[in-house]
């Protein structure tokens, strides 16, 4: 059985959020808006998002 991934995308500029949010969507790998990724769903990733929610978009794919 495959792992589940997620795509995410950021849908909303980061600018006037804190740091923290803004280093955040940068180590999720994310630079320009409406620009997705791909992440292995780990626990690490999904706390990650989680921080971020109100800037991304998230999708599980298979």
């Amino acid at each position: 059985m495959a792992a589940k991934r997620l795509r995410i995308t950021l849908i909303k500029s980061p600018i006037g959020y804190s740091k923290r949010q803004k280093a955040t969507v940068r180590s999720l790998g994310l630079r320009r808006l409406y620009q997705t990724v791909e992440h292995e769903d780990t626990p690490m990733i999904r706390g990650m998002v989680a921080k971020v929610v109100h800037l991304v978009r998230v999708e599980e794919v298979e």
